[in-house]
């Protein structure tokens, strides 16, 4: 087996309207994460969910189907996420949405890319 690495997990949940620079703000924040140099991202979308505002959000209803949750996971060293999460609280902030990050430690026990 190969070498461990200690790294952090980071959870954006936002909701799939909400936009930044006129685009998805999931697309920009994986734009961003590509730019600095970050490991990969994945864009998660939820098919029900709630946040701060306590409205559901679900893909049963067609008239609230446009909007559901959307998590974007990245796996990072700590000195690599560190510039990523504070552009990200100013893309938040800027996209005036509510939003949630959370960070978590992680075990990196395999990273590398695929056959091509």
């Amino acid at each position: 087996m190969g070498r461990h690495i200690e790294g952090k997990l980071i959870r954006i949940f936002i909701g799939e309207g909400d936009r930044y620079e006129r685009k998805p703000l999931y697309v920009a924040i994986v734009h961003l994460a590509r730019e600095l140099g970050l490991g990969g991202a994945t864009v998660l979308r939820g098919i029900e969910g709630f946040g701060a505002d306590s409205v559901v959000h679900t893909a049963r209803l067609l008239r609230l189907s446009e909007d559901l949750p959307i998590i974007v996971e990245i796996v990072g060293t700590e000195e690599r996420l560190a510039p990523f999460l504070e552009r990200v609280e100013t893309m938040l902030d800027e996209a005036n949405c509510g939003g949630l990050m959370t960070v978590e430690r992680v075990e990196v026990i395999r990273y590398g890319p695929g056959k091509s």
